[in-house]
Protein backbone atom coordinates (compact mmCIF):
# COMPACT_ATOMS: atom_id res chain seq x y z
CA UNK A 1 0.00 0.00 0.00
CA UNK A 2 1.69 3.43 -1.24
CA UNK A 3 1.28 6.65 1.58
CA UNK A 4 0.10 9.54 -0.10
CA UNK A 5 0.93 13.15 1.14
CA UNK A 6 4.21 14.77 2.78
CA UNK A 7 6.00 14.22 6.00
CA UNK A 8 5.67 16.67 8.89
CA UNK A 9 9.56 16.88 8.46
CA UNK A 10 9.45 17.72 4.86
CA UNK A 11 7.24 20.41 5.79
CA UNK A 12 9.09 21.77 8.17
CA UNK A 13 11.91 21.80 5.96
CA UNK A 14 9.74 23.83 3.32
CA UNK A 15 8.73 25.74 6.65
CA UNK A 16 12.20 26.82 7.52
CA UNK A 17 13.24 27.64 3.91
CA UNK A 18 10.24 29.99 3.25
CA UNK A 19 11.41 31.72 6.40
CA UNK A 20 14.77 31.87 5.73
CA UNK A 21 13.84 33.31 2.34
CA UNK A 22 12.03 36.06 4.00
CA UNK A 23 14.20 37.04 6.74
CA UNK A 24 16.90 37.86 4.01
CA UNK A 25 14.45 39.65 2.05
CA UNK A 26 12.24 41.90 4.22
CA UNK A 27 15.18 44.03 5.64
CA UNK A 28 16.18 44.58 1.52
CA UNK A 29 12.57 46.00 0.79
CA UNK A 30 12.57 48.09 3.94
CA UNK A 31 15.77 49.49 3.03
CA UNK A 32 15.23 49.80 -0.93
CA UNK A 33 11.47 51.75 0.53
CA UNK A 34 12.81 54.47 2.71
CA UNK A 35 16.21 54.94 0.12
CA UNK A 36 12.77 55.66 -2.45
CA UNK A 37 11.49 57.62 0.03
CA UNK A 38 14.33 60.22 0.88
CA UNK A 39 14.89 60.29 -2.93
CA UNK A 40 11.81 61.77 -3.14
CA UNK A 41 11.78 64.32 -0.80
CA UNK A 42 15.12 65.21 -1.62
CA UNK A 43 13.76 65.38 -5.55
CA UNK A 44 10.86 67.74 -4.04
CA UNK A 45 12.91 69.66 -1.99
CA UNK A 46 15.52 71.02 -4.78
CA UNK A 47 11.82 71.55 -6.54
CA UNK A 48 11.21 73.88 -3.76
CA UNK A 49 14.55 75.73 -3.83
CA UNK A 50 13.97 76.12 -7.71
CA UNK A 51 10.82 78.08 -7.34
CA UNK A 52 12.30 79.83 -4.04
CA UNK A 53 14.93 80.98 -6.42
CA UNK A 54 12.27 81.85 -9.22
CA UNK A 55 10.15 83.60 -6.87
CA UNK A 56 12.72 85.89 -5.86
CA UNK A 57 13.66 86.77 -9.09
CA UNK A 58 10.13 87.80 -10.01
CA UNK A 59 9.61 89.43 -6.34
CA UNK A 60 12.67 91.26 -5.85
CA UNK A 61 13.46 89.38 -2.46
CA UNK A 62 16.69 89.48 -0.84
CA UNK A 63 18.71 87.18 1.19
CA UNK A 64 17.12 87.62 4.30
CA UNK A 65 13.69 88.04 3.26
CA UNK A 66 11.20 85.06 4.02
CA UNK A 67 10.22 82.86 1.14
CA UNK A 68 6.24 83.22 0.72
CA UNK A 69 4.84 80.09 0.77
CA UNK A 70 1.48 80.47 -1.90
CA UNK A 71 3.67 82.62 -4.11
CA UNK A 72 6.69 79.86 -4.00
CA UNK A 73 3.83 77.14 -4.67
CA UNK A 74 3.31 79.05 -8.00
CA UNK A 75 6.74 78.34 -9.87
CA UNK A 76 5.86 74.59 -8.25
CA UNK A 77 4.54 72.30 -10.61
CA UNK A 78 0.71 72.29 -9.75
CA UNK A 79 0.67 75.00 -7.67
CA UNK A 80 0.82 73.20 -4.24
CA UNK A 81 3.97 72.36 -1.69
CA UNK A 82 4.82 68.99 -2.78
CA UNK A 83 4.24 66.23 -0.11
CA UNK A 84 7.13 64.09 1.77
CA UNK A 85 6.34 60.14 0.79
CA UNK A 86 7.54 59.38 4.37
CA UNK A 87 4.91 61.81 6.11
CA UNK A 88 7.17 64.67 6.83
CA UNK A 89 5.96 68.49 6.18
CA UNK A 90 8.19 71.33 4.80
CA UNK A 91 9.72 74.21 5.56
CA UNK A 92 10.54 77.20 2.82
CA UNK A 93 12.50 79.41 5.44
CA UNK A 94 14.56 82.26 4.25
CA UNK A 95 15.93 82.99 0.62
CA UNK A 96 19.64 82.09 2.09
CA UNK A 97 18.54 78.93 3.81
CA UNK A 98 17.76 75.65 2.19
CA UNK A 99 14.51 74.46 1.97
CA UNK A 100 13.23 71.54 5.23
CA UNK A 101 11.88 68.24 5.85
CA UNK A 102 11.07 67.71 9.52
CA UNK A 103 11.03 63.96 9.33
CA UNK A 104 12.89 62.66 11.72
CA UNK A 105 13.90 58.71 10.76
CA UNK A 106 16.53 56.59 10.27
CA UNK A 107 17.30 58.48 7.35
CA UNK A 108 17.50 62.40 6.84
CA UNK A 109 15.71 64.34 3.95
CA UNK A 110 17.95 67.00 3.47
CA UNK A 111 19.64 68.90 0.43
CA UNK A 112 23.00 68.23 -0.06
CA UNK A 113 25.50 71.26 0.63
CA UNK A 114 27.04 72.61 -2.23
Amino acid sequence: MKKLGFTLVEIMIVVAIIGLLAAIAIPSFVKARNTAQQNACINNLRMIDSGKEQAALAERWGDTDQAVTTIVNQYIKGNTTPVCPAGGSYTYGRMNQNPRCNFSGATTHRLPVG
